[in-house]
């Protein structure tokens, strides 16, 4: 096949908000940008899929409760649309996004078809896939199975990789992809947003997360409330409905006036663009698209120093990163950065080098079509 010629390529992801299936919906937008085809299949639209065209279309899996289960089985029918749809439209590529239960239902789905319709099966890792189901005695040992079948394997991170390796003792390479991020424009003024948030001349800190436990919003909060700050600032939250299941520690630190909640919503740019820096505290993270997002836009981050964080930022060069457990230095680490709006500036010019350089779309969509693509040129012929 050669180099120029257009895919036909299934993507499979949670279409929830989240880092696997952003990056899924950007990828499968700039591959058909590119002139692919891209498919996804999913129970729901992806959170940020593209609008179908000639070139993106969605296919939903139909989940019915039977009442033999207890719980609703998505496994199978996901298997059978996978299936049906490498099928009916030649699919060359499936690519799917975490491991569980994704990976598995795409293993399943090659065993219904005949060699020749099968495309090549691409699994991307994407951390909780890995460091939580991984070490689950329920999933690892099928999840294992699926990593072993599959015709290449990604993870988006060299920390996730090595995690990984360790987690499946998988006797087989992984394609470390970083994640990337496309900016669009803003859509309003940054004033205008901020009036819209109810900021004035506050600094704005932006969160932006799935309040997940592991990003440990308990210690961001616990933190943010110890800052003695020459300048006020204001703790955006972006990505949560509502902070419900933290109302009780937001009132006893007395944080009630200085947390903004910002709904979710398809487009980040606009928050992006209004904030002045981030803030991150989880204790395990593969990449952390968020920080990514934020330095798209020029706007440096604290975060904590774990996983594959620091192979996103440089610290003190594009960033401020800090050990996982030290709440004085992440303390320290945010009043430096509220005070000082020239090492802000700096670390921002930076950040957003580095993005532009590292984690573009230019960048990371051309080593996918190069797994696809080598892939296929070893696929039987269809």
């Amino acid at each position: 096949m050669s180099r120029g010629v257009a895919l036909k390529i299934g993507m499979v992801c949670f279409p929830t908000v989240g880092g696997s299936g952003t990056v899924a919906s950007a990828l499968g937008d700039e591959l058909a940008k590119r002139g692919h085809e891209v498919h996804f299949i999913s129970h729901d639209r992806p959170f940020r899929m593209p609008a179908e065209s000639e070139r993106v279309r969605f296919h939903r899996v139909e989940v019915c409760g039977y009442e033999l289960f207890r719980h609703p089985d998505y496994l199978t029918p996901l298997a059978v649309a996978m299936a049906k749809v490498s099928a009916q439209h030649a699919l060359d590529v499936l690519h799917v996004h975490y491991a569980a239960p994704h990976a598995i239902a795409a293993q399943l789905a090659m065993a219904m078809l005949p060699a020749h319709q099968r495309p090549a099966v691409v699994v991307t890792l994407h951390g909780s896939d890995v460091n939580m189901l991984g070490t689950d005695p329920a999933h690892a040992p099928a999840i294992r199975h699926a990593l072993e079948c599959a015709d290449a394997i990604t993870a988006v991170s060299e920390s996730l990789r090595a995690q990984a390796q360790r987690a499946f003792s998988l006797r087989r390479p992984i394609d470390v992809v970083h994640n990337f991020f496309e900016p669009g424009s803003p859509g309003r003024p940054r004033e205008a947003v901020r009036r819209a948030l109810g900021v004035g001349d506050e600094v704005v800190v932006l969160h932006h997360s799935n309040l997940r436990p592991v990003k440990r919003f308990d210690l961001l909060l616990e933190a943010v409330s110890c800052v003695r700050s020459k300048r006020p600032f204001r703790l955006v939250v972006a990505g949560a409905d509502d902070l419900a299941p933290y109302d009780d520690i937001v009132r006893r630190l007395g944080l009630e006036g200085r947390v903004v909640v910002h709904p979710r919503e398809g487009a980040i740019e606009d928050l992006l663009a209004a904030a002045d820096l981030g803030l991150f505290t989880s204790e395990s993270e593969s990449f952390c698209l968020s920080i990514l997002e934020l330095m798209a836009f020029g706007c440096t981050s604290v975060s904590t120093a774990v996983g594959g964080i620091p192979e996103v930022v440089e610290n003190g060069v594009s960033g401020l990163l800090v050990p996982f457990g030290d709440a004085d230095a992440l303390v320290r680490a945010v009043e430096r950065l509220i005070d000082d709006t020239a090492l802000r500036h700096s670390l921002g010019g930076a950040a957003q080098q580095r993005a532009r350089e590292r984690f573009s779309a230019e960048v990371i969509v051309p080593r996918y079509t190069e797994i696809y693509r080598r892939l296929v040129r070893t696929q039987p012929t269809k």
